[in-house]
């Protein structure tokens, strides 16, 4: 029995990849979008932008890790779809911050 706690124990650190994720969105008049962050892996971060509205959106998506430089994403979410952002880090993450900044998409 103590065999296998040990064995458990010993896989607990390469199984667990959490870190907090804080998720602040500023959307445009007649934008609803709904988003999802995960913690994908120690080292990148994931967000879904779930557009449920009419209207496609044009969003920027800026991932923060602290020191390192922020990764923005430009992404357009089309009307009723939804769009997977990933962002990769040089270091281990230890706190996300996600801000997605989201605008009526222009037609011509």
């Amino acid at each position: 029995m103590k065999k296998h706690f040990v064995a458990l124990l010993a896989m607990l650190p390469l199984t667990a990849v959490a870190y907090p994720i804080e998720v602040k969105k500023e959307l445009a008049e007649g934008i609803k979008l709904d988003t999802t962050a995960y913690d994908t892996a120690h080292d990148m971060a994931t967000i879904t932008l779930n557009n449920y509205g009419d209207t496609a959106a044009s969003c920027r998506v800026r991932f923060y890790n602290g020191p390192e430089t922020p990764r923005n994403r430009r992404v357009d979410v089309p009307a009723k779809k939804s769009v997977d952002v990933t962002a990769n880090f040089n270091k281990q993450i230890i706190k996300m911050r996600i801000f997605v900044d989201c605008k009526a998409q222009q037609t011509n």
